[in-house]
């Protein structure tokens, strides 16, 4: 038994000697792969229940910020539009006609008073019917891509249901895993290559993040990149090998 152990500390130690002092870590080692990921995204969410009227775009197309991506059947809150304005109106006119009778001495302070205050209520009523009203369409809040119509046409949403998912794709980000040591080298805006799987092409890339803590476990450390270009041929989803070469040693 003793000469077995004294073989294998003989085997571990010739192993060790045979290894250069600056052996690349298995981190190092392991393909490093990234994901093409788009600059932001959200989904989209219904604010008022209402059945879909229409859906301007189909998924994958494009769009601009303020573009209408979607617009509910609202017949019922226009008409209720409708309603407060000309109450609105009605409330004026018996107030206008209560400040003349008031200069007359025609009629009470309270009275006027009151007229005065039924004007407020009408306006706040315009004003929320008018706020219901602008819930009737979905306005894209930036330029990019519907990735996904969670809803149809003459469906009825319910509030907070989700409607779509969109993508601000122009510019498409990556994230990736590095070994903690090459921050001795690594700074934001270095470039890199990344190779892509589905194209088989490499396109040029800069560093736009450093994670703000290292794993100690695994001794690495996050980093967020940008493709540098625009390539119509890559969008979100697409997945490659980063080509990242720490500098020669001096």
């Amino acid at each position: 038994m003793k000469g077995w152990l004294l073989l294998l500390g003989v085997i571990a130690a010739q192993t060790e000697a045979a290894e250069p002092p600056g052996k690349a870590s298995a981190l190092e080692k392991r393909e490093i792969r990234a994901q093409l990921m788009p600059r932001r995204y959200t989904t989209l969410a219904a604010e008022i229940g209402a059945k879909v009227n229409r859906l301007p775009l189909q998924e994958g197309s494009r769009f601009q910020a303020g573009h209408t991506l979607l617009a509910f059947d609202c017949v019922l809150p226009q008409a209720q539009q409708n309603k407060a304005r000309a109450a609105l109106s009605a409330a004026e006119k018996t107030w206008l006609a209560n400040k003349r009778l008031a200069e007359l001495n025609s009629v009470g302070k309270l009275e006027l008073e009151v007229s005065e205050a039924e004007v407020s209520k009408a306006r706040a009523e315009l004003a929320s019917s008018n706020a219901l009203l602008s819930k009737c369409t979905v306005v894209a809040p930036f330029a990019g891509r519907i990735a996904e119509q969670k809803i149809r046409e003459q469906q009825f949403a319910q509030p907070g249901q989700a409607l779509l998912d969109i993508i601000d794709d122009s510019v498409l980000e990556l994230e990736f895993i590095v070994p903690s040591k090459w921050l001795a080298w690594l700074r934001t805006g270095s470039s890199f290559q990344i190779s892509i799987d589905e194209t088989g092409k490499s396109y040029p890339a800069r560093v736009t993040r450093i994670g703000a803590r290292v794993d100690p476990v695994s001794q690495s450390v996050k980093l967020a990149g940008a493709i540098q270009g625009q390539f119509p041929e890559l969008i979100a989803g697409m997945s490659g090998q980063v080509q990242m070469t720490p500098p020669a040693a001096k």
